[in-house]
């Protein structure tokens, strides 16, 4: 029999110059390298780790301000797991153990039950499959479906942190094709979308780091596939993360040294619960399928 760790079973997949460690707590990804080299911040199976590292965020990403929401004339309250913004964050399934639906030497796929309860009552099947190639990387597809009566808000992300090697982040070189970001209350609640400019984050030219902080979800992204881009201009380390969805988080791991930095593609913005900005409504019977890839090169 596996052994079961902290983090659930653990699933080795390999393509390639590629390696994956798969989770199923959280159905996370544990870590995944490229050439020997770290292309995410990594964790044991054996640890809980940091700051959401790899974990799947549904049925809903980022923050619900307050722990509350109304949907449909109804106001619901979920648990606030946030104390110092008094937030509901990151979904409901971070901390569940998934199960293994499938799993061969380069793909996996774990499934769960997200049971309707007081705050959420509406049920949902969910899987997530991981899957590696020697020529694409490693492709995550994160699909939900409203198997109950009536109509359910829902959104999706996943949490990886990005990651040069585990090079302090100063010295990355990051591109961030978006054009609009979310200013931010002293919660974290979002106050209004402005040009990044304004708050002195636009990286859709690349350019280094820095010292600078951010943690802040990003939107005006270009129609279709966009790429968020690290690169490490001493060893031409490249990272690259694309996707389709209208948002995307950025973290800069300030509380966690700084290794790497979280990119959360998002198919909603913070507190769209409450908003109803871009937040998807799965009718009986309805399926909704979010795909993004984590490539690595390395310049010759």
């Amino acid at each position: 029999m596996p052994t079961r760790h902290a983090s659930g079973y653990e699933i080795l997949l390999s393509s390639g110059e590629y390696e994956a460690r798969i989770v199923t707590v959280g159905a996370g990804l544990a870590s995944l390298k490229y050439a020997g080299r770290d292309l995410v911040v990594a964790h044991d199976a054996d640890e809980i780790p940091e700051g959401y590292l790899g974990k799947t965020l549904m049925p809903w990403p980022n923050r619900i301000a307050g722990g509350a929401y109304t949907w449909e004339g109804v106001t619901y309250t979920v648990d606030v797991n946030e104390a110092a913004t008094g937030s509901a964050l990151h979904g409901l399934m971070t901390w569940v153990d998934w199960t293994i639906i499938h799993a061969d030497s380069d793909s996996a796929t774990l499934g769960a039950f997200i049971a309707p309860r007081y705050g959420y009552p509406w049920p949902i099947e969910a899987w997530v499959t991981y899957a590696l190639s020697a020529c694409r990387g490693l492709t995550i597809t994160l699909v939900a479906k409203n198997v109950g009566s009536t109509p359910a808000p829902y959104g999706v992300s996943s949490h990886p942190y990005l990651s040069l090697d585990g090079k302090k982040n100063d010295g990355y070189e990051v591109t961030i094709p978006a054009s609009e970001i979310i200013q931010v209350d002293q919660n974290m609640a979002p106050i209004k979308t402005i040009p990044v400019g304004d708050l002195e984050r636009d990286f859709r030219t690349p350019r280094l780091l820095g010292s600078q902080s951010v943690d802040h979800a990003f939107t005006g992204l270009p129609e279709g596939e966009w790429t968020v881009q690290l690169r490490d201009p001493e060893t031409g380390l490249t990272v690259q993360l694309k996707a389709d969805t209208p948002w995307v988080q950025a973290f800069t791991a300030d509380s966690m040294g700084r290794t790497g930095i979280a990119v959360e593609p998002m198919t909603c913005p913070p507190n769209a619960f409450n908003s109803g900005e871009d937040l998807i409504v799965l009718a009986p019977g309805q399926s909704h399928t979010m795909t993004f890839t984590i490539i690595g090169s390395i310049e010759s």
